[in-house]
């Protein structure tokens, strides 16, 4: 098992891509999390075999009305998740 963090950058807040991305690793047996950050892209947190990580990856440009312009990945320190889950609280918002 492996965990990697995912940074996508393009057309990919305001789509429907967090709720695409639980769809992709639910049906592969991935856990983590994904989230928007305020700088308009998505934040990815994904644990699994690597060959599945792999496959997860490339699945994400399969989404429907989402431009994936930049994705980059790296590995970090083994996390445990028991699902897939997305988080709403990525944005700062100001007064």
């Amino acid at each position: 098992m492996k965990t990697i963090e995912i940074r996508i950058a393009g057309r990919v807040q305001g789509v429907g891509f967090r709720a695409c991305i639980k769809k992709i690793a639910t049906n592969l047996g991935v856990g983590g999390e994904a989230m928007n950050l305020p700088d308009g892209t998505v934040l990815v947190t994904a644990t699994g075999e690597p060959v599945i990580l792999d496959k997860f990856v490339s699945m994400l440009y399969g989404c429907p009305r989402v431009v994936i312009r930049d994705l980059s990945q790296q590995e970090i320190s083994p996390a445990t998740y028991p699902e897939f889950t997305i988080l709403r609280g990525g944005y700062q918002y100001s007064t």
